[in-house]
């Protein structure tokens, strides 16, 4: 076999390359030779342009950056827990934030006054005990903690920790407390009809994509501390 035959198919062909062999190569060395006489002119000139031109320091060009400021874990946005001195008592065991007090019990007595007997089943719930309900109680019922925070939220998640939340039930059907037959009482009703002008609103919706609906859940956001507490909340909830 005649290994030289087709060895040209196998080789690399040159490069092509440009060399000054031609009429106009003096001219092109004599620009080879000016060109770093050009370009300082050039850059002269420039500089004399820019100087004339007002720059705008880094620091004040805005730049707009997209950061999420959704702090979830399993769902829940994180709330401080709020300071006992703020707490008052307003039934056997049950504690809310001192700005909240008079509108809710205003509310219960308006209630009653339509015939309509409000209970109140929980209110202020300190860290340490959220997380005994979520990581105890809850455990016992075999679940993971995704399915937990479905129902209950983690310690430092939850609405209650802040003293704003109020769980409600009806005084003559109890066997709907903390159940989703809440909102077939007379107490639910009445409430979707009259809580807001008492500043109550009802924290968790059907169309809540990260926590179950809970009818006997709401919140007060009737001073201002109360609404910084909520800002977040009530912005991520448009977004859900």
């Amino acid at each position: 076999m005649e290994l030289n035959k087709n060895i040209d198919q196998f080789d690399i062909p040159l490069a092509k390359r440009t060399y000054l062999n031609n009429p106009n190569s003096t001219f092109l060395k004599k620009l080879l030779i000016f060109s770093p006489l050009l370009f300082l002119i050039f850059a002269v000139a420039a500089l004399r342009f820019i100087g004339n031109v007002e720059l705008i320091p880094l620091n004040n060009l805005k730049f707009e950056v997209k950061r999420s400021h959704d702090a979830r874990i399993l769902g829940h946005l994180p709330y401080k827990e709020t300071p006992k001195e703020k707490l008052v008592l307003i039934d056997s065991n049950i504690e809310v934030h001192i700005d909240m007090r008079d509108s809710l019990l205003k509310m219960q007595e308006e209630a009653k006054k339509d015939g309509i007997y409000l209970v109140f089943l929980s209110g202020y719930r300190s860290i340490n005990l959220q997380n005994h309900i979520f990581y105890s109680l809850k455990s016992i019922r075999n679940q993971e903690a995704a399915e937990r925070a479905r129902v209950s939220a983690p310690p430092g998640y939850s609405e209650h920790s802040t003293g704003f939340a109020i769980d409600i039930g009806d005084a003559t059907q109890r066997e709907t407390d903390f159940e989703t037959d809440f909102e077939n009482t007379d107490a639910f009703k009445w409430l979707k009809k009259n809580a807001a002008k008492f500043h109550f609103k009802l924290s968790f919706n059907k169309d809540n994509k990260y926590i179950d609906y809970e009818p006997w859940h709401w919140r007060y956001e009737g001073s201002i501390e109360a609404l910084k507490v909520f800002e977040s909340a009530n912005k991520n909830y448009k977004s859900n």
